[in-house]
């Protein structure tokens, strides 16, 4: 596992709150500049998962290494994109992007300089001195993964960033972020319930089966890169989709 980005070793973690642990002697590993999509039922682990990696939560027990070292204090160490965009409104786009540059002690004319670099590949350019409020669901979402590519980190978690938006967007936006995962290389985890989405995306997939999770079973998506939404009603792709789907719906409980 020489190149290795994100690696568990038999971690748990058990809220204050919780009678019994959320993970357990959980051990999984991800690949410098791969894609994963964690799916699994709603309060099975997976935002969990993402506190303790980005260094909101501490293990209980185990490790957490980053670029394989063991890394206890993680705070600003990965790049993280919440479902909402949690733009300023009272700030313009490129204030907002800056942000994470600012933060970091960087000047503003630095800061700035650096983000009007990045407006045409992210989509933004002409638009980066409206505010969030004059932009559609979808530029907002750009405007949020510009900030977070700006943390610097090469590991990036995505938290179901388009779910709230509507289908045709959202598609579009799944193709966008390929392109720009596949030019730039970064690491990313990407948290959905959307199984379409997942097997468009990803190189593997992690299911969250039960709680407390032990082990996470892991699919490898058979699509080659590059890849487009059509590739997805190859009939093998429909037979995963419908593998996973029943998976899923065994899990939930009415």
């Amino acid at each position: 596992m020489s190149n290795t980005a994100l690696e568990f070793k038999s971690v748990t973690f058990q809220y204050n709150n919780h009678s019994s642990p959320i993970v357990k002697e959980l051990n999984f590993h991800i690949n410098q500049g791969e894609f994963v999509c964690i799916i699994g039922p709603s309060g099975s682990g997976k935002s969990t998962l993402f506190k303790l990696i980005t260094g909101l939560e501490q293990p209980n027990t185990g490790e957490i290494h980053l670029q394989k070292k063991f890394i206890k204090n993680r705070l600003g160490e990965v790049g993280y994109m919440p479902q909402q965009d949690l733009l300023l409104p009272w700030r313009t786009i490129i204030e907002n992007a800056a942000l994470p540059l600012e933060i970091k002690g960087i000047k503003k004319r630095e800061a700035f300089y650096q983000v009007t670099n990045l407006l045409d590949e992210f989509g933004l350019k002409g638009i980066e001195d409206s505010f969030p409020g004059d932009l559609s669901g979808g530029m907002r979402q750009r405007v949020s993964f510009l900030r977070t590519i700006l943390s610097g980190s090469q590991i990036l978690l995505l938290d179901e960033p388009f779910s709230a938006l509507d289908a045709i967007t959202k598609l579009s936006l799944q193709e966008w972020l390929l392109k720009l995962w596949q030019k730039r290389k970064n690491t990313i985890l990407f948290i959905t319930h959307d199984v379409n989405e997942a097997l468009f995306l990803a190189d593997r997939i992690f299911i969250f089966k039960e709680t407390p999770a032990t082990d996470l079973q892991e699919v490898s998506v058979p699509l080659g890169r590059p890849r487009v939404l059509k590739d997805l009603n190859q009939t093998h792709m429909i037979e995963l989709k419908e593998k996973l789907l029943e998976e899923l719906r065994a899990q939930v409980k009415l």
